[in-house]
C-alpha cells in the first residue's frame, strides 16, 4: 500500500494559527490580572517602571523571586484578600 502524503504546508499553518491563539489568550490573560491586582489604577509608566524592577531584581536575588511565587500562588488560590491587595498597592516588595 502507498501512503498518502503529508501536507506539510497544512500541519505548518495549523501549528502558527495554534500558536497565535495561545499568543492572544496570554495576552488577554495578562491584562485580566492586571485588573485583578487593581494595577490598571497605576499609570502606565509606572506599571512599566516596576515590571523591569521587578526582572532586574528577580536576577539579583532569587530569594525575591521565590516570595513572589508564594505571594502569586496565594492570590490564585485565594487566600489572600483580593480588594486589600489592590488597594494597599503592595505590589513589590
Amino acid at each position: 500500500m502507498a501512503r498518502k502524503p503529508r501536507d506539510f504546508d497544512a500541519e505548518l499553518q495549523a501549528l502558527m494559527d495554534k500558536a497565535k491563539k495561545v499568543k492572544n489568550q496570554k495576552t488577554v490573560q495578562l491584562g485580566e490580572l492586571v485588573q485583578l491586582t487593581g494595577a490598571d489604577t497605576l499609570p502606565l509608566e509606572a506599571l512599566a517602571g516596576a515590571l523591569l524592577a521587578a526582572v532586574d531584581q528577580s536576577k539579583s536575588a532569587p530569594d525575591t523571586l521565590a516570595r513572589w511565587t508564594e505571594q502569586g500562588q496565594s492570590f490564585f488560590q485565594g487566600s489572600t484578600k483580593r480588594g486589600k491587595k489592590a488597594s494597599t498597592g503592595d505590589t513589590a516588595p
